[in-house]
């Protein structure tokens, strides 16, 4: 049996053996949120409703009054039951799957990348503010890694509005690899190109990130642009074992990938628009195929380091 068939039949043994069995026990939680979210909008709507239909003042205030403390004792109950079935999923579904992945991995669900270090990227615009969840720490190869959840975003408070924005949504990871680069180099994904063509190419070339490095792998560069502040230092950490990886790893999962090496660390921030490692509310949290999604999405890390095999060549020290 081929490894990937023998690692879906370990993954498939934990859901039937362990998680199914916690998710079937918390599915009447999920079923109770779900009414309350149903219920509490009705009331709302209904709310409404009534403001509108109600000639008499003192009355309309009265309902509004009642309808008001309902609705807070109704969300507050209900966010309070939603926080406990969340915390029972993280710590009995997506930590398991961490550990399914590596034991010697360390899991915390409330904790995540901090702004700072995803500012050390350099990959966007500077964050003033982060938030997320779901932070693993570890080493693979002997390469010291973390990877949260986050968003990053101004503070409201700089920028005038009063409600946060944020510029980037998905997953961060760096790795350590324990030299410093003297220059800095990016790889972004190659939409200017792919969607312009030859004005795109014009459009690439200027970049504040560094000079547009061309590469001799054909697929490499149809799909990414690369920048640095040296050609050289360029081709030394964009070898060609480096650029198969980034593009096997592009193929096989089609997500928007952008990478950096900027003093001792490789930077990765891949994009998405939707809360990953979240229990489902208004459809059954009895799936497989989540717990799967999420073993990739977990498993996609690991695959970066052991396919770029960091801890050789210029990952080390001299």
């Amino acid at each position: 049996m081929r490894s990937a068939d023998k690692t879906k039949e370990n993954l498939e043994r934990l859901f039937n053996e362990r998680l199914k069995p916690h998710l079937e026990s918390v599915e009447k939680d999920r079923i109770w949120i779900k009414k309350r979210l149903i219920f509490t909008s009705v009331i709302a709507f209904f709310l409404i409703f009534l403001i509108g239909i109600i000639p008499n003042e003192i009355m309309r205030w009265i309902i509004i009054v009642i309808s008001l403390i309902s609705l807070l004792w109704l969300v507050g109950t209900g966010i309070v039951k939603y926080y406990l079935y969340r915390h029972q999923f993280k710590e009995k579904v997506v930590n398991e799957i961490v550990k399914f992945i590596n034991p010697q991995y360390h899991y915390d669900a409330y904790q995540f990348i901090n702004v700072f270090d995803f500012n050390k990227a350099k990959l966007f615009a500077k964050g003033e503010r982060c938030v997320g969840d779901d932070l693993v720490s570890g080493r693979i190869q002997n390469v010291p890694f973390h990877y949260s959840e986050i968003k990053v975003g101004d503070n409201p408070q700089n920028n005038g509005n009063s409600k946060q924005s944020y510029f980037f949504r998905g997953l961060f990871f760096y790795a350590d690899f324990n030299k410093d680069l003297k220059e800095e180099t990016y790889v972004f994904p190659d939409i200017a190109e792919k969607f312009l063509g030859k004005m795109g190419q014009k459009l690439q070339a200027k970049n504040k990130k560094g000079d547009l490095v061309k590469l001799e792998n054909a697929a490499f560069e149809k799909e990414f642009v690369v920048y640095s502040t040296s050609q050289q230092e360029a081709r030394y950490v964009l070898t060609p074992t480096m650029m198969e990886a980034i593009l096997k790893i592009y193929q096989k999962h089609h997500l928007k990938l952008h990478f950096s090496f900027v003093g001792s660390r490789i930077n990765c921030a891949i994009k998405f628009n939707k809360n990953l490692f979240e229990p489902r509310v208004m459809s059954s949290g009895v799936s497989f195929r989540d717990v799967e999604y999420m073993y990739e999405l977990f498993g996609l890390i690991e695959t970066i380091i052991s396919e770029m095999n960091l801890n050789t060549r210029i990952w080390t020290k001299d």
